[in-house]
């Protein structure tokens, strides 16, 4: 076999390989595995690239092989293509980092309120915005609490409301993002959490998210230790539900349908890093909702208990 085509063969059966399992990237090494875990799903623009070179070389075996990651990317998020009819449910969230840039509280409010959420959970909120938030959000939201820069805002009365320690053991006391509250709904008493776990950085050591992966087990830790049995995280959790790195929390959680809600960068959304999360509850549709004044998309998760 000449050396072009064997090297086309080897590429498309390696990314089929990492596709299929996605867990056996090591990730000892500049944390590649949560890398390619966070962009899985893109992985199949390789496909069109070793199709196109398979032509130019007129290699049949090439364009054969190149039929492998397309294979095994059907059989990861294939189901993602088809369409789900609306099902019942009993609570809408919505959860949107709102960034500390947002010039237009009052416009981003209105995306969020039409949604029609009974819980909003909101990251990046900056004390000299909070009035403008508030403003915005009061008439069809009259409960709320805010802790640090993440707050929540419910139809609903709330009760326990309390800040959740999840910095990482280099952060000082001023870093809170994060809290909970008791959400008492008509359907029964419901544990609403907010978090935004620190970013992660891509540089010449690879995927840095030490911090994110310290902040993802403290909150896991607060989670298992949660009484109450029906519990929901809104969060921007830097990272998609496909990354190693929040196995802590998910191993607690429920992720909700695998679909292409993707909330981030909101100018060419590619991954899906803000989350809604359930426990004892069943997230039936998601949904990313039209772009605000942050860098993020809301999302919209309606939720069946």
């Amino acid at each position: 076999m000449p050396i072009f085509r064997f090297v086309l063969v080897a590429v498309a059966v390696l990314v089929a390989a990492v596709l299929a399992f996605p867990q056996s990237v090591p990730n000892g090494i500049g944390r590649l595995g949560s890398l390619v875990e966070t962009f899985l799903p893109w992985l199949a623009l390789a496909v069109p690239v070793l199709l196109g070179l398979a032509w130019w070389r007129r290699s049949a075996a090439g364009a054969l092989a190149a039929l492998l990651p397309l294979a095994a990317w059907l059989a990861q998020f294939g189901g993602h293509l088809l369409p789900r009819g609306e099902q019942p449910h009993h609570l809408v969230a919505v959860q949107h980092n709102v960034s500390d840039e947002n010039a237009d509280p009052a416009g981003t409010a209105r995306t969020l309120i039409a949604a029609r959420p009974d819980v909003i959970g909101l990251e990046e909120l900056l004390p000299a915005a909070l009035p403008a938030w508030e403003d915005a959000l009061r008439a069809d939201y009259p409960y709320r609490t805010v802790h640090g820069t993440v707050g929540l805002w419910s139809r609903h009365p709330l009760a326990e409301a309390a800040p959740v320690d999840i910095r990482p053991h280099d952060v000082g006391p001023d870093w809170n993002r994060g809290l909970r509250a008791v959400a008492r709904t008509p359907h029964g008493d419901i544990a609403v959490y907010v978090a935004h776990l620190p970013s992660v950085r891509i540089g010449l050591e690879g995927f840095d998210a030490v911090r994110r992966d310290e902040s993802a087990r403290r909150l896991a830790a607060v989670l298992a230790a949660e009484p109450l049995g029906r519990v929901l995280l809104l969060g921007d959790l830097n990272s998609t539900v496909d990354d190693r790195g929040l196995r802590p929390v998910l191993s607690l959680m429920t992720a909700p349908p695998r679909d292409f809600a993707f909330s981030w960068p909101a100018r060419v959304p590619l991954a899906r890093i803000d989350q809604i999360l359930t426990r004892a509850m069943v997230v039936t549709g998601i949904d990313s909702l039209p772009r605000t004044g942050s860098d993020h998309l809301p999302i919209a998760a309606r939720i069946r208990l």
